[in-house]
């Protein structure tokens, strides 16, 4: 499974500034991994294992601005399209069939 995180923050003031920095070193420590920007991504074992991850960002959300976060198998990952652009550096190293093997 596949929990993704999507948000807008507000950036305008310095401590607006320091909590999206905030809020994005909590994702990267805590195993996402950019999408794109403002879109994370990190791989789950199971409904246990989302449920942990959703109350742990619940518990670190900043004080303002946009979040949603949004559970979907490998399966419809894979079938993500990407229209424009080229694939992350994160994308290319891990492929879905590599994530099955463990």
């Amino acid at each position: 499974m596949r929990l993704l995180v999507f948000f807008d923050l507000p950036v305008v003031t310095n401590r607006e500034k320091r909590e999206y920095r905030r809020f994005r070193t909590f994702l990267l420590n805590e195993g996402y991994d950019m999408l794109q920007f403002s879109v994370y991504s990190r791989v789950c074992h199971g409904h246990e294992a989302t449920d942990k991850h959703l109350a742990r960002l619940k518990r670190n959300l900043p004080p303002r601005g946009s979040i949603r976060a949004m559970i979907v198998t490998e399966k419809q990952y894979t079938k993500m399209q990407l229209l424009l652009g080229e694939p992350t550096a994160q994308e290319k190293k891990i492929t879905s069939t590599q994530l099955t093997l463990f």
